[in-house]
């Protein structure tokens, strides 16, 4: 009996934490998952070696610039709307997920 009594004040006592992810922008998506290879860095079309990414094509419209006009990398859009922003050399340092 005494074991039992114990049992339910551990039971109600004990707090229960609740998280809710949305899956959507989780890094575990594997939609936004850097291992995925619409977001890799070894695919072409996100390559720095892709001349559309380049940071010495002047006519490059996919740079991403700080306030001073600093080129810090550029962003790529992959298949699945997922928005992949890379450094200079091809360094994957960030995502926008998909839009619904």
């Amino acid at each position: 009996m005494k074991s039992l009594v114990l049992t339910v004040l551990l039971s109600v006592s004990t707090p229960i934490w609740a998280q809710v992810t949305n899956l959507d922008n989780s890094p575990y998506n594997m939609q936004n998952s850097p291992y995925n290879m619409d977001n890799s860095p070894y695919n072409m079309r996100n390559s720095p070696y892709n001349m559309d990414n380049s940071p010495y094509n002047a006519s490059a419209t996919n740079g991403v610039y700080d306030n001073t006009g600093n080129r810090l990398g550029y962003e790529v859009n992959a298949p699945s709307g997922v928005t992949n922003y890379f450094d200079n050399s091809g360094n994957r340092i960030g995502y926008t997920p998909a839009k619904k």
